[in-house]
């Protein structure tokens, strides 16, 4: 049996880089899906604004991550699956944001170690909050 190396810190946020790399993170995930047209059903899924949408991913990202709780501090639970709801997530809209997130982790420098766990995690929870099929 192997034992997995321990990460070089205590929590993903401070290995990611803190709040500038989240932010640039979430600002490139945001950017490419609104200019490539590989990403175009989640883009449609989100509607015509991306602000609040880019706001809240960076506030919920942080906390996720082990820092700050910005978006608990600021509307309680996540619960991210209800909140998704209103919205059609398909495999393609769930394959689309991985696959987007996974390309704005290596855009903005995300250690290669930390992004293979991030993408793990990111798989799981795009599969969990499909709510249509297709």
């Amino acid at each position: 049996m192997q034992i997995q190396d321990k990460p070089p810190f205590d929590t993903h946020y401070e290995w990611i880089g803190g709040e500038q790399k989240v932010q640039a993170l979430v600002d490139r995930f945001y950017d490419l899906m609104d200019l490539e047209p590989r990403y175009a059903a989640l883009r449609a899924a989100h509607g015509p604004e991306l602000e609040r949408a880019r706001q809240n991913l960076f506030w919920f990202l942080c906390g996720w991550l082990g820092g700050p709780q910005h978006y608990t501090d600021r509307f309680g639970h996540p619960r991210l699956r209800a909140r998704h709801m209103p919205f059609k997530i398909g495999i393609l809209e769930s394959e689309q944001w991985v696959a987007c997130m996974d390309e704005a982790m290596g855009d903005v420098g995300v250690d290669a170690a930390l992004r293979t766990r991030l993408k793990a995690s990111f798989l799981q929870t795009a599969d969990w909050m499909r709510n249509a099929p297709g």
